[in-house]
C-alpha cells in the first residue's frame, strides 16, 4: 500500500482520540482502518477476560460472532496468540482449527480461513485481548511491512486505553461490575440494541442505592439475570444474593419458607429452621414470580419490608434483618391491584424502582448475538469444533416473534443443534444449521397478560356466506362471560381486564343484549 494511505488513516485513528465516541464505535473505526491498510477478509477485536476471548468488534464476520464466548483453551490459535508478544500467523497448511472457519460474510458458508495473523495487545505491560486478521486466500499476508504493522498495533493499544479510560470516567459502576463479573462471564447481559442499552443504565443507577426494585417482564426475558446484575453492581455484591420462586410456595408452607419456624411450631417442625430473610441477611433477596405469592403472606411480607424485622413461625421473638429486595414478575400487577388479587401497599413497596425488561421481539438483531452465544455452548456441550447459522436460519431469528423470548430462543437452539449433529459430521470444521433444523412454528397473535391464560372454544363453522357481525358478536359474548366467571362477575374488573373503559364495557354489555345490572 501508499505511504499516503497509510500516513491518513493512522491521522484518522490518532484523530479519533480525541473525538466523542463510545467505545463501541472505537473499536469499529479501529478495524475499518485495520482493513483499509492491510489486505484482508476480516478482523475482529476481542478482549481477555480469563478463560474467554470476549469480541468488543468484528469486520467481516457473521453477526453473531459477537455473542460468543471463545474459550481460550479450545481454540489453540488464539492460545497461541495469546501467548506470544509478537505477531503470530498461520499458513493454509496450519493443521490447527481456525475460530473463525464458518463465520466468514459470505454466500459461501462453507469457505475456510487459509491465512492468519494475530497479535497480542498489551496494555501497561498486561495482555489486554487479541486483533485478529484473516483471508480467504493463501499468502494474503506475505508482503505485509513489519513496521507499518508494528505502528498500527502501538495506535490500536493507545485506542483501547484511550476507550478504557473514557468509559471509566463516564461509568465507574460499570467498570466495578465488569471487575466483579470476571469470575461470572457466562452470566453476561448479551445485547447492544437501545433498549438494552437503556436497561443497563437504569441498572447502574438504581443498584447502588438501597431501593426495592420490581423487575418487570414476560416469561423468558432474563429478570433473574437482570437481578443478578443489580446484586453484582450493589453494595452488597461481596453478600449472599438468596433466590425465592414465590410460585412454587404452597401457602401452607410459604410462611416457614420465608420466615422459617420454632421447634414444635407445627406438626413435623422438629427443630428450628432459619427463613429465607435470615439467609439473605446482609445481601439481597430476590422474590421472583412475586405476583404469585398468597394473599395471607403478602400481609407480613409487607410488615417486613416497612419494619426490617420477621418473626418465626411459632415464636414471639421479632429478628432484625437487613436485606435488600428485588422481586420480580410476568404480571401487570397494577391490574392485579385494581382486581383485588394484590395488596396495593405492597406493590408501592416493591415497585419504588420498576425496571422493564425489554421482550426479545423488541431487541433487533441482539437475537443473532443470543444466538452466536447459544451456538458456543452447545458446541461446548456436544464435543464439536463450530456451530453456524446460514442466512436462511438468521432470516427467519430476525422476523420471528419470540412468545417464549430468550429461554425460548435457547432452547430452539439446542434442539437445532442436536439435529444437526450426525456421526458422519461430529468432526467436521464445523456444522451449519439451516432453516429446516430450526423447527420455527409462526407466533400466534399475543394477548394480554391475563388473556393469555383464557381458553376460547373455537366457534361453530358457520355455513358459507359467514355473517360476519353476528359471528364476532358471538365470539365477543363468550370472551366476556369467561371472563367475567374469572372475576366472579365483578364487572368493572373484567373491564380492565378486557383493556375497556368501564362506560364502554356497559355500552358493549347492552349492545349484545348481557346482562347490565352492577
Amino acid at each position: 500500500m501508499t505511504t499516503s494511505l497509510f500516513s491518513t488513516s493512522l491521522i484518522s485513528i490518532v484523530a479519533d482520540l480525541s473525538t466523542n465516541l463510545s467505545a463501541e464505535q472505537r473499536y469499529q473505526n479501529l478495524l475499518a482502518h485495520l482493513c483499509r491498510i492491510f489486505p484482508c477478509d476480516s478482523s475482529a477485536l476481542l478482549k481477555f477476560e480469563n478463560p474467554f476471548l470476549i469480541p468488543l468488534a468484528v469486520k467481516g464476520l457473521s453477526e453473531d460472532t459477537l455473542g460468543r464466548r471463545f474459550v481460550v483453551s479450545e481454540h489453540p490459535r488464539l492460545a497461541l496468540i495469546l501467548a506470544s508478544d509478537q505477531p503470530v500467523r498461520f499458513m493454509a497448511d496450519s493443521d490447527l482449527p481456525d475460530p473463525y472457519d464458518g463465520l466468514i460474510e459470505s454466500d459461501n458458508p462453507q469457505l475456510l480461513v487459509h491465512d492468519c495473523l494475530g497479535v497480542t495487545l498489551f496494555i501497561d505491560g498486561v495482555a489486554w485481548g487479541v486483533l485478529t486478521l484473516d483471508a480467504l486466500e493463501s499468502g494474503t499476508f506475505d508482503n505485509i511491512d513489519p513496521m507499518q504493522l508494528d505502528t498500527f498495533i502501538s495506535l490500536a493499544a493507545a485506542t483501547v486505553k484511550a476507550a478504557g479510560l473514557i468509559a471509566s470516567l463516564e461509568q465507574r459502576v460499570r467498570y466495578v461490575t465488569q471487575t466483579l463479573c470476571k469470575e461470572n462471564t457466562g452470566h453476561d447481559m448479551i445485547g447492544d440494541s437501545e433498549c438494552m442499552r437503556g436497561l443497563r443504565n437504569e441498572i447502574a443507577i438504581v443498584a447502588p442505592s438501597e431501593l426495592a426494585v420490581l423487575v418487570l417482564g414476560e416469561t423468558g426475558v432474563g429478570k433473574e439475570l437482570v437481578a443478578r446484575h443489580i446484586h453484582l453492581q450493589s453494595n452488597r455484591a461481596d453478600q449472599i444474593m438468596v433466590y425465592v420462586n414465590c410460585a412454587a410456595l404452597p401457602e401452607s408452607i410459604a410462611e416457614s419458607e420465608l420466615f422459617g419456624h420454632s421447634k414444635g411450631a407445627f406438626s413435623g417442625a422438629i427443630s428450628d429452621r432459619t427463613g429465607k430473610f435470615e439467609l439473605a441477611n446482609g445481601g439481597t433477596i430476590f422474590l421472583d414470580e412475586i405476583g404469585d405469592l398468597p394473599l395471607s403472606i403478602q400481609s407480613k411480607l409487607l410488615r417486613t419490608l416497612q419494619n426490617g424485622e420477621i418473626q418465626r413461625v411459632g415464636s414471639d421473638r421479632q429478628i432484625k434483618v437487613n436485606v435488600r429486595v428485588i422481586a420480580a414478575t410476568n404480571r401487570l400487577l397494577q391490574q392485579e391491584v385494581a382486581a383485588g388479587l394484590f395488596r396495593a401497599d405492597l406493590y408501592h413497596r416493591l415497585a419504588v424502582y420498576p425496571l422493564n425488561v425489554p421482550p426479545l421481539r423488541e431487541r433487533g438483531k441482539d437475537v443473532l448475538l443470543l444466538a452466536g452465544a447459544f451456538l458456543e455452548k452447545n458446541q461446548q456441550r456436544l464435543g464439536i469444533k463450530k456451530l453456524c447459522l446460514d442466512q436462511s436460519a438468521k432470516q427467519a431469528l430476525l422476523a420471528y416473534q419470540w412468545p417464549g423470548n430468550i429461554r425460548e430462543l435457547e432452547h430452539l437452539l439446542s434442539r437445532a443443534a442436536l439435529k444437526s449433529v450426525t456421526v458422519e459430521n461430529r468432526q467436521a470444521n464445523f456444522i451449519t444449521i439451516s432453516l429446516d433444523t430450526l423447527d420455527i412454528v409462526p407466533a400466534q397473535p399475543k394477548l394480554p397478560n391475563k388473556l393469555a391464560n383464557t381458553v376460547i372454544k373455537p366457534l361453530a363453522q358457520p355455513a358459507i356466506p359467514i355473517d360476519f357481525k353476528a359471528t364476532v358478536d358471538a365470539f365477543q359474548r363468550q370472551l366476556i362471560e369467561q371472563q367475567m366467571a374469572v372475576q366472579q362477575g365483578n364487572k368493572a374488573a373484567t373491564a380492565r381486564m378486557l383493556g375497556l373503559d368501564r362506560g364502554n364495557f356497559h355500552r358493549l354489555l347492552k349492545r349484545l343484549a348481557m346482562e347490565v345490572d352492577s
